[in-house]
């Protein structure tokens, strides 16, 4: 009962829904391009006291759903799904690329979502950037990018800002294979200071060294 796509309660299902409604509503007014559906709490924490074909069947129907409401009003941003493995809950559904392609094959949402894949989220997963990369573009389904980093000692997810400069070469040199990001797609910091920092300058900063880690990754590869 943690989802919300996934969740066998109706009424958290219908919630879901509405909030949903009204977030495509929004993002038609304002023009997005691309929609991202992270669903932290749509898993397990035990395989006990969960019907998992159930609630898959039921994140298929919501993505389903959101496609069509969005078709009806009009809004033709690029519907992305994005992959990670666990946090808060203990297994999420789209573990990983690999495991969320095979979902959308499965309930036939592949011609109307992509990826959208986050370095911190790779590593989670036991994978590097470039390995998540490499897997949703060889399957034509790569949309976008979160450019951040984790920190490989931590078994969480911290959103740094992107410095490492081998990691965005290799995460570029996917990029340059598959002739772009994605239809619409971008490098999107999904990241921030560290909780020690106190100076606003540190995010003027932190979006300076993304910026130009990425650049000089995309001149390497």
């Amino acid at each position: 009962v943690a989802g919300a796509a996934t969740s066998p309660d109706a009424d958290v299902f219908a919630y879901a829904a509405a909030q949903l409604k009204h977030s495509l509503e929004i993002g038609k007014r304002v023009g997005a391009e691309n929609y991202v559906f992270w669903g932290g709490r749509e898993g397990y924490e035990s395989l006990w006291n969960t019907n998992m074909k159930l609630e898959q069947e039921h994140a298929a129907k919501f993505f389903h759903m959101a496609k069509d409401y969005a078709n009806e009003i009009g809004f033709d941003a690029q519907m992305l799904l994005e992959p990670k493995p666990k946090e808060p809950s203990t297994h999420q559904y789209d573990f990983d690329a690999a495991t969320t392609i095979a979902f959308m094959k499965e309930y036939d949402l592949d011609k109307d979502f992509k990826l959208n894949l986050e370095g911190n989220h790779a590593n989670l997963a036991g994978h590097t950037y470039q390995h998540e990369i490499r897997v949703a573009r060889e399957a034509n389904l790569l949309g976008s990018l979160d450019a951040n980093q984790g920190d490989k000692l931590i078994g969480w997810d911290i959103d740094e800002f992107p410095s490492d400069l081998y990691e965005a070469t290799a995460a570029m040199y996917e990029v340059v294979e598959n002739g772009s990001i994605g239809p619409r797609g971008g490098l999107n910091f999904d990241a921030k200071p560290r909780r020690s920092s106190f100076a606003a300058n540190d995010l003027f900063y932190g979006h300076i060294v993304g910026m130009d880690t990425f650049a000089a990754g995309l001149r390497v590869a």
